[in-house]
């Protein structure tokens, strides 16, 4: 007993299988054409978004080292080598609060 469909011989292929193959192929590449510029797009939308401008100068104590920053809507943050973060106001030379690391050792 033959595995093949009937009329067919053993090297022939069904042609609606080639056809519905097509349709899988043709619909996963337009899928991810798609997903492709969505991401292109958010990407874009993200790195367009309005970022509060940053002071033309900030002033640290006396003897720190700025090792992190990061800034919020209305407030900068400086993490400095001798584990604080220093907390300015959005004039870059008022701080606001300090905050002790504390590392638990």
């Amino acid at each position: 007993m033959s595995e093949t469909p009937e009329g067919l011989e053993e090297n022939e292929v069904d042609p609606s299988l080639v056809r519905y193959l097509k349709l899988l192929v043709t619909t996963l590449a337009g899928v991810m054409i798609v997903g492709l510029v969505a991401v292109i797009a958010l990407l874009v939308i993200r790195l367009n978004a309005d970022v509060p401008p940053l002071p033309a100068r900030m002033t640290l104590p006396e003897g720190t080292k700025a090792q992190a920053f990061t800034q919020g809507e209305n407030w900068f943050a400086v993490v400095t080598t001798d584990e604080r973060i220093l907390i300015f106001a959005r004039d870059g030379e008022t701080v606001l609060q300090e905050v002790q690391i504390s590392t638990g050792e």
